[in-house]
């Protein structure tokens, strides 16, 4: 069998720099008051850096899924209730398979103060998984 070997430098890397991007992507969104977007953002950048540690961890590709819970339950990622339920609550963020709906209600959902209180949430789970990278 001929195997394909990949660099897991290269796609740490990848995963860490395009959350870094989505990251910056988030506050510029926030601040131009696109608060529903910004949180997608921030779903986005927490889930790169969840899948640069699972290809860190396991020397192979992230599995296909954007649920933040799995991923740090599939790293095998020790979590408090707090945290665990962040992660849940910012999986709600990623609006690619979203009823029409379900996004009105989202967006009327997504103020100024619950979204800056959600983009602090994200730098904390940012930090904490950046520190295990």
């Amino acid at each position: 069998m001929n195997e394909t070997k990949i660099d897991i430098e290269k796609i740490v890397k990848h995963w860490i720099d395009t959350s870094d991007e989505d990251f910056e992507t988030m506050l510029n969104l926030f601040n131009s008051k696109s608060y529903s977007w910004s949180l997608f953002l921030g779903h986005i950048s927490i889930e790169k850096l969840l899948k640069a540690y699972y290809v860190k961890k396991n020397k192979t590709h992230a599995p296909f899924t954007h649920n933040l819970y799995r991923l740090a339950e599939l790293n095998e990622i020790e979590m408090s209730d707090e945290q665990s339920d962040w992660l849940d609550k910012i999986t709600s963020f990623n609006l690619n398979a979203r009823y029409d709906d379900y996004k009105r209600e989202f967006y009327a959902m997504c103020t100024e103060e619950f979204s800056n209180h959600w983009i602090e949430k994200i730098k904390t789970i940012r930090l904490w998984i950046k520190q295990m990278l």
